[in-house]
């Protein structure tokens, strides 16, 4: 029994290549890479978040144009989507080519972070090709949100912010599932596999789990997602185990 091998979940991340984003009357992806953009949501965007959001702008930034003002990064996501399964098994759709970057402000100035901003020039705050930021060649669109004021150091303002984001991705990733997975550019696949008999490896990784900023959500309906996710401080800040594919997949949001 000892050289038994059980496969416990396949998860299958299918990448789509986008080679160029634009602005559009409407949010729209396709599966031959072209992406659009709008501002037509951000108003009723507003509306739900306007106890916390004063304004919402979008910039789309090609690749090299980042010789530019920036207000605090306060994430960078991929636009990925469950086309089957849940986060951690079955099918996932993801871009290639273009990142989204939440940056925050509030209105009397005081920039959306905790222990350190990172406002200035995008150029010199922003580090390329590393695991998880843009590469040299890709595409952001810049969600720069100003909140009232003082709720950038609330927990509940920050919150908001990610939520708006959220809401304005999920534009996109609704489209995304109906791609077909024949035409992705790349196919990954990767299991979870117990081997009974053999050594077992825990891998501990600390999350922020303090507040405002310093918070972390997990186990959201998608990838790197806001809704449906719960944050480790309503947790209680306890252990939490998750499987190396929901890892993989985006089952942890950082809300820093």
């Amino acid at each position: 029994m000892a050289d038994q091998v059980k496969d416990l979940r396949r998860l299958v991340i299918k990448a789509f290549h986008m080679t160029d984003v634009e602005w559009g009357d409407h949010n729209d992806v396709t599966v031959d890479g072209h992406m659009t953009v709008s501002k037509e949501m951000l108003d009723s965007l507003l509306e739900e978040e306007k106890d916390y959001l004063e304004k919402i702008d979008i910039q789309i930034i090609g690749p090299g144009d980042h010789d530019r003002w920036t207000n605090t990064i306060m994430d960078i996501i991929p636009i990925s989507t469950k086309v089957l399964g849940k986060i951690g098994e079955g099918i996932t759709h993801t871009l290639t080519g273009v990142y989204v970057i939440l940056t925050g402000v509030d209105t009397v100035g005081k920039q959306c972070h905790e222990f350190g901003s990172s406002e200035g020039n995008l150029k010199d705050q922003l580090y390329l090709n590393r695991a998880g930021t843009p590469g040299d060649d890709d595409y952001i669109i810049s969600f720069d949100v100003t909140l009232k004021e003082g709720m950038g150091q609330e927990r509940p303002g920050p919150t908001a912010a990610h939520r708006a984001c959220d809401r304005f991705i999920q534009t996109y990733r609704d489209k995304m599932k109906k791609f077909k997975g024949e035409k992705c550019t790349e196919r990954h696949e990767y299991h979870d596999i117990v081997r009974p008999g053999k050594k077992r490896v825990l891998i501990v990784k600390q999350v922020a789990g303090q507040g405002a900023m310093y918070d972390t959500h997990l186990f959201a309906k998608e990838p790197s997602g806001v809704e449906g996710g719960r944050s480790i401080i309503d947790m209680g800040n306890m252990p939490i185990l998750v499987t190396p594919n929901e890892y993989r997949d985006g089952i942890i949001r950082s809300m820093q």
